[in-house]
């Protein structure tokens, strides 16, 4: 068994016992979680309680995602433990996942992506921003159950040079396929970030979750 890794986790937002609903915030490699508290302050979502882990030198796994699985092993395994352990620490701070929306740039969203295939279920959401699941082009996966009707953002450039769209596309589709409910949002630029159309998806989908969440009370 690989056991789980993370450096810290780093929290910001409004305290467990006033938020409504839980990030669980997963930085990209090189990043630090800081990179996410800047998007959390343009989202500006209040009722949130945000949870970031930092991976232990910056990075989730070694190789690209494109690779074999096995290249970026042990590390994805200890990666997907360390996004299972933040998930115990939420559910005892209150937040059981049906209040919990997944949130990954770049690596953090590819290994979300990678977490969402492997133990689905229904949360209160996902954004996944410049990611997809893991392995080679050509790679047939399939998710082990059922998303039962989560909501989940998928947004992207059709010019990042790290992540190719139709990598995204097919885990929108692998994912719709498995009862989420897809937003899939592509555009053109250049850059490797969270720009502000992003930003906008992001707010209204938490709005809504949050929304959902204080009318299951």
């Amino acid at each position: 068994m690989v056991e789980p890794v993370v450096a810290r986790v780093e929290r910001w937002g409004d305290p467990p016992a006033e938020a409504g609903l839980a990030v669980l915030a997963v930085h990209g490699r090189g990043q630090e979680p800081v990179y996410l508290w800047e998007v959390a302050q343009r989202v500006a979502a209040g009722g949130t309680a945000w949870y970031a882990p930092a991976a232990p030198g910056r990075t989730w796994y070694p190789q690209r995602f494109t690779e074999p699985l096995e290249a970026n092993e042990p590390d994805l395994s200890a990666a997907l433990g360390a996004v299972d352990a933040v998930l115990d620490t939420l559910a005892r701070d209150g937040f059981g996942v049906e209040r919990v929306v997944l949130l990954g740039f770049s690596q953090g969203a590819c290994l979300l992506a990678e977490h969402l295939l492997r133990h689905p279920r229904r949360y209160a959401g996902a954004a996944l921003l410049t990611g997809g699941f893991a392995g080679p082009p050509g790679s047939t996966r399939t998710v082990a159950g059922d998303l039962a009707g989560t909501p989940v953002l998928l947004a992207t450039s059709s010019r990042d040079a790290w992540v190719p769209v139709e990598r995204v596309r097919e885990t929108a589709a692998l994912l719709g396929g498995a009862g989420a409910e897809i937003t899939l949002r592509i555009d053109d630029d250049p850059e490797h970030h969270v720009n502000d159309d992003t930003v906008a998806a992001v707010r209204a989908l938490l709005a809504r979750a949050l929304g959902a969440s204080q009318s299951a009370c």
